[in-house]
């Protein structure tokens, strides 16, 4: 995807040509941000966080970020467990998204970070940003007079192509969960472009043979009008098994996907990339890193995404620094990555019960409840949780703020399955009951 269109540290062969995401988003009008609403009187005013375990909403998957060994080099031993474990001081990530290169000559340079992934239990999807140089045929699009595509007689080949790749990593200890179709196909001036359409007739007459589950169409925005049309043919929508999406610049009132929910049962959503707020500031820029714990709130309550993949998982602006450390903003990601784990249900909680508090619950095994609450606000709040009858007989609490990252608390005292806690200000929280 993305991120060396958008990152002066990308140098390396290959990468696409560097240009601003924001001048982009001038281009799509449809999918311009508007203002955030005021809070109304009843958000504004503290309200007690009702979590309600019977009412069930998404499987969760993962938590996940991107490796790509042509662009930046590989993570090193360590890294992977700093990336995988679930340790002190461990991201605890489950999902790893590896590309599929076009040259098969490649295909080895991914297979040891993704092996250790599954090793630590991790799911490794893959995407393809060209296909092979072959089956590839140029065309004028617009302005762009170089623009690529898949040759119409193609794409058998092409699906073949993917099979392969799905069948070198399955034979290399690596039985990908999932292969997708294409990165970003509407957002394609360095890569391969698709239209919807192309899409569909893949799907119906090709993603039949691919050996595993297929995800598409991946797009730039989580562009509806690109999956509208998948969605709307039973036959392509057989072939899909996840529904992918990207969500650069994508305003959270573009989140739901109405059309997903009255047709696709059975198919799973994930959001396969993205960074945020930009690739320019450092991770470890506070308050700021709190917009990636929103964004994922976000994410999950109202996208209802089951999977949430970040770009590079080591890089300035991402979840791991370039010495290895967790980042403020890794730190986010890891409220939700280390104790949310696949299998996780999100469960209905009240999701902003005062000002700047966003709050997500999701249920484990047993008694588990787990929490994520997110204040940012510049003073402390006290805020009441109702679990209602779980079994659960005490809460372990893990903090983030300006001083703390992932700093373990003794937690708020339970009582006929209630809790009071303090947030402190500009934090986030996660909360496990037992």
């Amino acid at each position: 995807m993305t991120s060396p269109r958008n990152d002066a540290q990308d140098t390396g062969p290959g990468s696409p040509r560097r240009r601003s995401v924001l001048a982009t988003l001038g281009a799509l009008p449809l999918l311009a941000a508007t203002p955030a609403v005021a809070a109304s009187g009843a958000q504004a005013a503290a309200s007690a966080v009702v979590v309600d375990p019977a009412a069930q909403r998404q499987t969760i998957r993962g938590f996940g970020g991107m490796n790509h060994t042509l662009w930046i080099s590989d993570l090193t031993a360590a890294q992977r467990e700093t990336a995988f474990g679930n340790g002190n001081g461990q991201l605890g990530l489950s999902v790893l998204r590896i590309p599929v290169h076009e040259d098969r000559a490649n295909w080895s340079r991914e297979v040891a970070t993704a092996q250790s992934a599954v090793a630590h239990g991790a799911a490794v999807i893959a995407s393809p940003w060209n296909p092979p140089a072959n089956m590839v045929e140029t065309f004028v699009r617009g302005s762009q007079t170089d623009a690529r595509r898949l040759r119409y007689d193609m794409y058998a080949a092409y699906a073949q192509h993917l099979n392969d790749f799905y069948g070198f990593m399955r034979d290399n200890g690596v039985n990908l969960y999932a292969i997708s179709v294409q990165n970003e196909p509407d957002y394609a001036h360095d890569w391969t472009w698709w239209t919807s359409q192309e899409m569909v007739r893949f799907l119906r007459e090709n993603a039949g043979s691919i050996g595993t589950r297929v995800i598409a169409p991946e797009s730039f925005q989580y562009v509806k009008s690109f999956s509208d049309p998948i969605l709307n043919d039973a036959q392509a929508l057989a072939n899909l098994d996840i529904l992918g999406a990207h969500l650069y610049g994508t305003p959270y009132q573009n989140f739901p996907y109405p059309l997903f929910q009255q047709v696709g049962g059975g198919k799973e959503l994930w959001m396969t990339e993205v960074y945020h707020p930009n690739s320019s500031d450092s991770a470890d820029l506070w308050p700021q890193a709190l917009d990636v714990g929103e964004h994922i709130h976000h994410a999950l309550v109202d996208g209802g995404f089951q999977a949430y993949v970040w770009w590079y998982i080591r890089r300035s602006y991402g979840p791991m620094r370039e010495d290895g450390q967790i980042s403020k903003r890794g730190a986010n990601l890891a409220h939700f990555s280390k104790f949310v784990r696949p299998g996780h249900v999100r469960v209905d909680a009240t999701p902003n019960p005062q000002s700047n508090v966003y709050v997500s619950a999701f249920r484990g095994g047993g008694s588990e409840i787990v929490i994520v609450a997110l204040n940012k606000g510049t003073s402390a709040v006290s805020q009441q949780f109702s679990l209602g009858s779980t079994g659960a007989s005490r809460v372990s609490a893990w903090v983030t703020d300006a001083s703390r990252n992932l700093a373990s608390q003794t937690g708020p005292g339970l009582s006929n399955g209630s809790f009071t806690a303090q947030l402190p200000a500009q934090s986030v929280t996660t909360f496990v009951t037992a």
